[in-house]
């Protein structure tokens, strides 16, 4: 059985400029990185042009550390919709160096639904992410060279609120300290000691921002509301005071083109930027969609995680930024998933209790997209080699009680030909519903946290801490408490204890605290433990990754 690398090295790709054609983008409009990789330049050209498809949010239930495979679940689908003659495109999220390196692997999806060429995708690809982290942490010198230089705007180095980022998993880097020396504005020597932190690069609130950049004059504008420290009074210094955001757009001046590549058979897909779902707001960039919306006629794109995590800030965040409305919503599940969420542990028997324990989770997902969304949900299972035909027909009978039909795929084995009956069961139930959101944007911090927690996670509310509290005071006071929220939180519960596995119930979000980022336009609230920098596994992916002598990549995922 060839692995998921083998794969992808044996398909046979056609040039970028071949994909293109068939989104009826010209190829003037293209910055073509080698044979298979283009960046469309011109993006605005297309998405101005009115013309918008049908959008199809690809979801889970809540996952395993080994994932769910909804990117795999989304690149099939497009390649059957393709295969159906229908005019089909993706719009995915580009991996991050973290998880390629640490246990999860790459984001290129796998087996025989993938996009390729899977080693550039999954390794830098374009540098959109070295940029990121490279704008990202020009701004911090210059916090730092301002303080060493004078300190003309009085920044409390204490109360700085903007930190470093790298694209690896690194748990060293959470806390560290270094010594600024200078003069301060009174031409006094200083030497101060200033703390501070590293998250991982789709984390970083310069990632959120491409993201959520709708061209280039809004780019810079989000860069200078970049709220990166406060001064002595407690009041609010911008990027824009540093004059950093025009050297920053610079890095940044190629980011927002999207990148066009392909699936194994050739179906076009934009992969471009990525922040995670647990820790920022899981998708991929609002111009990515649009111009797939604009050029083709069905377009796939998935959010990070399950559905309380990536699918809630989609359509609470990137909906409402965007202007965008999914026609339908496909909810994967997984007979392994199932059994997780069941409470099934190394050599137990009698998998079906399991397997039926652990539809608690997924019935919670549904109901929720349902409900309080108010979007059509299609569930798949996402088959493997190890599933039994009695856990499936199992998981089908109960989720017909429920009042839900599943529909089985095979993408991973068998790409769009296992992933047919998938794309008929997701037209039939293509709408042009109105979204509805899980909280009013006029509501208080609190109030839009805890409808997150009530409407989406199925608790009771949330509880802040000391100093959550005094952030909230801080967020009204600087007239910004009217700014979407979201919640960074552990993926594998619905609460943020991540042992509480399943659906449940009667159970309280703690706020550790409130990261404002204003640049990008939102609220962040860190539940419980969650960390901004992961930290590597004790096998790391990355001990098995090698590049042979004439340059073949091995252990690549």
């Amino acid at each position: 059985m060839l692995t998921d690398i083998e794969i992808a090295q044996n398909a046979k790709l056609i040039s970028a400029k071949d994909i293109a054609v068939k989104l009826n983008i010209a190829e003037s409009d293209l910055s073509m990185y080698g044979e298979t990789i283009a960046k469309v330049s011109n993006y605005q050209k297309y998405i101005s042009a009115g013309k918008q498809g049908k959008l199809i949010l690809v979801t889970a239930m809540s996952p395993t550390k080994y994932g769910i495979g909804k990117t795999t679940v989304s690149i099939g689908l497009a390649d059957a919709l393709n295969q159906m003659n229908k005019r089909a495109c993706l719009a995915l999220r580009e991996p991050s160096l973290g998880p390629v390196f640490g246990i999860k692997g790459g984001a290129a999806g796998g087996g025989y639904s993938q996009v390729v060429p899977m080693e550039d995708i999954n390794l830098s690809f374009t540098g959109d992410f070295d940029a990121i982290t490279s704008a990202n942490n020009l701004l911090c010198a210059m916090i730092d060279n301002h303080i060493f230089n004078g300190n003309e705007l009085d920044i409390d180095v204490e109360s700085i609120l903007f930190h470093r980022c790298l694209d690896v998993n690194d748990r060293s880097l959470r806390d560290i300290s270094y010594t600024i020396g200078g003069k301060d504005k009174d031409g006094n020597k200083q030497s101060l000691t200033r703390k501070d932190s590293f998250s991982i690069t789709a984390a970083s609130e310069v990632m959120a921002i491409c993201c959520l950049a709708q061209d280039f004059d809004d780019l810079k504008k989000r860069l200078g509301n970049i709220m990166v420290a406060l001064n002595k009074n407690g009041e609010p210094i911008y990027a824009r005071d540093l004059k950093a955001e025009g050297s920053m757009a610079v890095l940044l001046r190629n980011v927002l083109s999207p990148n066009l590549v392909q699936t194994l058979v050739h179906t076009p897909a934009f992969v471009h930027l990525g922040p995670f779902a647990n820790i920022a707001h899981g998708c991929n960039s609002i111009i990515a969609t649009k111009l797939a919306l604009a050029t083709s006629d069905y377009t796939v794109t998935e959010a990070g995680f399950g559905s309380d995590l990536g699918a809630e800030k989609f359509l609470d965040l990137k909906c409402r930024v965007g202007e965008l409305n999914p026609n339908v919503i496909v909810l994967v599940s997984t007979i392994r998933g199932l059994k997780f969420h069941g409470g099934q542990t190394d050599g137990a028997e009698n998998e079906l209790e399991f397997v039926e324990k652990g539809l608690d989770n997924l019935y919670h997902h549904i109901d929720t997209l349902k409900t309080t969304f108010g979007v059509n949900v299609v569930v798949t299972i996402n088959k493997f080699l190890s599933d039994t035909d009695e856990e499936i027909n199992l998981v089908i009978e109960k989720l017909k009680e429920h009042g839900t039909d599943a529909v089985v795929n095979e993408c991973f084995a068998k790409g769009g030909e296992g992933t047919l009956d998938l794309a008929k069961v997701v037209l039939d139930n293509i709408s042009d519903k109105k979204l509805k959101f899980a909280y009013n944007l006029e509501d208080t911090i609190e109030t839009k946290l805890a409808d997150i927690v009530k409407n989406v996670y199925g608790g009771n509310g949330i509880v802040l801490s000391e100093d959550a509290k005094k952030q909230v005071e801080f967020i009204k006071k600087a007239g910004l408490d009217k700014l979407p929220v979201i919640i960074a939180k552990t993926q594998f519960s619905l609460s943020d204890d991540q042992t509480k596995i399943g659906a449940p119930k009667d159970f309280e979000i703690f706020i550790r605290s409130l990261e404002i980022k204003s640049g990008a336009g939102f609220i962040v609230a860190i539940a419980g433990n969650m960390m901004l920098m992961p930290g590597l596994s004790k096998v790391p992916n990355a001990e098995k990754i090698d590049i042979l002598s004439d340059g073949t990549i091995v252990g690549l995922s």
